[in-house]
């Protein structure tokens, strides 16, 4: 297939649209089902890049949820704690421990659920059955995998009346090495950003604390593969093999940490006893429960403890849980991972990330206050590494 013609582009008001290679070669996808639109196309073909890097870097299966050409989250492989199987309603999936793809969409899908309902999904390996199980009954758009077992595509395909979108992408494909886009009529051309991240990367520790260990050093991976394929500015938290938080797209890098950082405070509390014994009717459905949760942890649009709303969603009145009570559950999470696409500019962001358990920090270095930054984290024993690099993606 050498193009493929879309309903429409960004807007239904963009027409006429189609994909296809600007060298006239064939395109290195294949539509298994369904009809992908504009933004699926740029969600799939960005989130599969990143797992594929992934799995690439830390020999492991990778998944990514993908909305809005953004990472609401990435994870490799790792079994999930009986508590954050239930955090992430995958506790009544058979065979999820004896499937590391499974694990690894479990934990992307579970790390942000309100943003990653109606997510495209991408992943590393083929789409086996029980990875499909868990697609199956989640709000999403669209699967890009490098190939899928029979059984997995039969189960995809009954996903929105039959409608579900799914690709098929060659593994071995190999993209140019310039891209272009244009804007406005103008066209664009640079070289792909090719830049292989690694544990390499993380050698110049400029802190006092030179103390990397291996999980630190995977979790850093985990942050900056992430960030590559994240709306810049971006500033990603990651622990146990997963991005935890991501702030994406902000103007000012502390607003991108301060986004992240509440994003993986909410992670970690969607953990707590409190939250995960919360009294459910049993007629609310998943999305309506992350609403509920969200609420209830945040306490933001509705007071969903208040008289007169717990009862559209628990069989009992819920007790709040306090802010006081949310602090002291967050000071006991620790050894999280920070990456950001670009230096800070300001110790302000440290201060931020260790309030959510950051205990190491990748960045590219480069600011004049970079002393100032150092210092911070020296301060809380942090450890920084200086990678060099950025990560502007846009």
């Amino acid at each position: 297939m050498k193009e493929f013609e879309l309903k429409y582009g960004c807007n239904p008001n963009q027409k006429p649209a189609k994909i296809y290679m600007h060298d006239g070669s064939e395109l290195p996808v294949e539509i298994l089902n369904g009809r992908p639109g504009y933004i699926n196309f740029l969600d799939a073909l960005n989130s599969y890049q990143l797992v594929k890097e992934l799995k690439e870097a830390l020999q492991m299966p990778a998944a990514a949820s993908f909305k809005h050409v953004s990472p609401t989250s990435a994870a490799v492989g790792n079994k999930l704690s009986e508590k954050l199987k239930k955090a992430c309603f995958v506790d009544d999936i058979e065979g999820l421990d004896d499937s590391p793809l499974a694990c690894a969409y479990a934990r992307a899908r579970g790390t942000d659920r309100l943003c990653s309902f109606g997510d495209w999904v991408a992943l590393s390996d083929p789409c086996d059955k029980v990875t499909a199980e868990i697609i199956k009954r989640e709000v999403s758009d669209g699967v890009i995998a490098p190939g899928y077992d029979e059984d997995a595509l039969e189960i995809l395909k009954t996903k929105r009346g039959g409608n579900y979108n799914i690709v098929k992408i060659d593994a071995s494909y190999v993209p140019d090495v310039q891209e272009r886009k244009q804007v406005y009529g103008v066209t664009f051309e640079q070289g792909r950003n090719n830049f292989e991240i690694n544990r390499q990367l993380l050698t110049n520790l400029v802190t006092e604390n030179k103390d990397l260990p291996e999980n630190a050093v995977r979790d850093l991976i985990v942050a900056l593969i992430t960030l590559k394929y994240t709306q810049s500015n971006s500033v990603a938290y990651a622990v146990d093999g997963q991005a935890i938080g991501v702030g994406a797209g902000q103007q000012s890098r502390i607003h991108c940490t301060r986004l992240a950082g509440s994003k993986a405070d909410t992670w970690f509390l969607r953990q707590a006893d409190k939250v995960l014994n919360l009294p459910f009717k049993e007629d609310v459905s998943r999305p309506e429960r992350d609403n509920v949760i969200d609420g209830y942890i945040n306490q933001n649009e509705e007071d969903v403890c208040a008289e007169g709303n717990w009862q559209k969603y628990f069989t009992v009145q819920p007790e709040p849980f306090t802010k006081e009570e949310q602090r002291a559950y967050l000071d006991t999470c620790s050894d999280v991972a920070l990456g950001s696409d670009a230096f800070f500019p300001f110790s302000d962001n440290v201060e931020r990330a260790k309030r959510s358990g950051v205990k190491y920090i990748a960045e590219p270095g480069g600011s004049i206050r970079d002393d100032a930054v150092i210092e911070c984290c020296n301060k809380y024993g942090i450890a920084m590494a200086f990678t060099g690099m950025r990560l502007f993606h846009h």
